[in-house]
């Protein structure tokens, strides 16, 4: 179960470097990732979360449980220590490509605010600017008819 752990957590570490820096794959991966947001997305996403929070909630238990008894016995079984390691790297994956995961999901939504924020900036200078047009052309208007005057 270790080899699928690390390939989610460098997938995801990958995800997150796409979405950091400006490149090309930027733009599909927000597409994708807004579509995955859709429908059932969230529902099946949440789900596959739990499913992990859970398991990685079990092994931590089975740690405690391995430790516990190494106390109890008074010596530590080398056995009990391969099993504790093996236990303690697939529950700090899991934690990891859980933390993972919820960075992506906010990085995801920040892009998503920020492309929004900048549209709506450059709306409000369009109209500040097509005020500031009608403004000059106004105060030209009333120079012409004062001259006239």
């Amino acid at each position: 179960m270790i080899q699928p752990l690390y390939a989610l957590v460098f997938g995801e570490v990958a995800v997150i470097l796409v979405l950091l820096f400006r490149t090309p794959l930027r733009k599909p991966l927000l597409i994708l990732l807004d579509r995955l947001k859709q429908g059932r997305g969230p529902v099946v996403a949440s789900t596959a979360g739990g499913t992990l929070f859970v398991i990685m909630v079990s092994l931590l238990y089975n740690i405690t449980t391995i430790q516990n008894r190494s106390v109890e016995a008074g010596g530590v079984n080398p056995t009990d220590q391969v099993l504790l390691a093996n236990q303690l790297l697939e529950a700090s994956l899991l934690g990891f490509a859980l933390f993972l995961a919820l960075m992506i999901d906010r990085i995801h939504y920040y892009i998503k605010e920020v492309r929004m924020l900048r549209k709506h900036l450059e709306a409000v200078k369009r109209l500040d600017q097509k005020s500031e047009d009608v403004k000059s052309k106004e105060k030209g208007k009333s120079k012409a008819v004062e001259e006239e005057d």
